[in-house]
């Protein structure tokens, strides 16, 4: 193999192991929050806290017809 060739080779699993890392570390867009979003969860968790919230097993049972 000629130097540039042996070069190349050596860049090339250089990036592959970059893009790796990337697929790795990279964030889901799904996962993150809008601000409505996320100030909609903290008013849920809040009424959580205060209790007034409902089950979902409750709910269900006051929904069904």
């Amino acid at each position: 193999m000629t130097e540039a060739i042996k070069k190349l080779v050596e860049e090339i699993k250089t990036i592959k192991e970059d893009i790796k890392y990337i697929k790795k570390h990279m964030i889901d867009s799904d996962m993150l929050l809008k601000p409505s979003e996320e100030l909609r969860l903290k008013e849920s968790v809040e009424e959580y806290k205060a209790g007034k919230s409902t089950s979902l097993d409750d709910f269900e049972e006051e929904n069904s017809d």
